[in-house]
């Protein structure tokens, strides 16, 4: 297994959907303008991508188009999680085939397993194949953490277990992972608002949300960190707080999608049981885009 850096940002995209059915051409013209942006990797199918509603087909189709689209120019990770081992395992078997260069793998939701079943469910997946692993860890959305402890057992148990998207909130788990973790294990921020923070507590780059809108943006805020501009990296951090929390205050993707519609880049379905913003939600979002100069 090549060693694979993850430094910088990368888009969590959405997957544009066009009368209930996967919008092909929006996607791909999605992608395009993220690598144009200078996007550092782009993540099919993840919880941005509406996963949890995409038939497996839809799943394999999804990757597919993204690792043709992004032809080698840029990394794709691949969204293979699932609460049942057996469907990640083969869902990450098949992001293997399709080509992507890795997967993101999230914590089971809803069973709740245990420490030791959250070992045993990372190592049964990262067993099945060679690609490059980077576990997800949304206590939000999951009920659950990977617990530090767990991470530790299982980069020491599987070499392909690379990173970790951390989307907790707490900056101080940041600080935790980096003091137990080898150097060369990578921490990507899973919250928009919390990547400077973040990258000052030891990450590496961020799994984005924004980036769908503004990958230059989100690309600069995390590249002049990287090359240790941390005033001009704070500048661009601070110039979008109001939309980092705007496109949050209805469940995502629901936000990132309206603006994407307001943007002309594809309509803003969603499926069932998610479903459109509230009228005062979505005038207050157009308004912070406006303000920002995106629409």
């Amino acid at each position: 297994m090549s060693k694979i850096s993850f430094a910088g940002a990368h888009t969590a995209l959405v997957t544009p959907f066009k009368d209930g059915t996967l919008d092909e051409v929006a996607l791909t013209a999605l992608i395009e303008t993220q690598i144009q942006g200078g996007i550092s990797g782009i993540v099919p199918v993840g919880t941005t991508g509406e996963s949890p509603t995409l038939s497996h087909e839809e799943h394999r189709r999804v990757i597919e188009i993204a690792v043709k689209a992004a032809d080698k120019r840029v990394l794709v990770i691949a969204g293979t999680g699932s609460n049942a081992t057996s469907e990640a395992v083969e869902l990450t078997i098949e992001a293997e085939k399709l080509g992507a260069d890795a997967v993101l793998l999230v914590a089971p939701y809803y069973n709740k397993p245990s420490p030791e079943g959250l070992y045993r469910h990372f190592k049964k997946v990262a067993d099945s194949v060679s690609i490059p692993i980077v576990l997800y860890s949304i206590p939000g959305r999951c009920g659950i953490e990977i617990p530090v402890s767990v991470v530790v057992r299982l980069v020491g148990d599987c070499p392909n277990v690379v990173a970790i998207k951390e989307a907790g909130g707490n900056v101080e788990r940041v600080h935790q992972l980096r003091a137990a973790l080898p150097a060369s294990f990578q921490i990507l921020s899973g919250d928009d608002a919390l990547t400077f923070p973040f990258m000052a507590a030891g990450g590496v780059g961020v799994i984005s949300v924004a980036s769908n809108i503004i990958p230059a943006e989100v690309t600069e805020l995390v590249q002049n960190f990287l090359k240790g501009d941390l005033a001009k990296s704070e500048e661009i951090h601070t110039l979008y707080a109001p939309l980092f929390h705007d496109l949050f205050i209805e469940p995502n993707p629901v936000p990132i999608k309206t603006a994407l519609a307001a943007m002309g880049f594809c309509a803003d379905d969603v499926r069932l049981p998610l479903c459109e913003m509230t009228a005062v939600n979505k005038w207050i979002l157009l308004k912070t885009l406006e303000e920002a100069k995106i629409i």
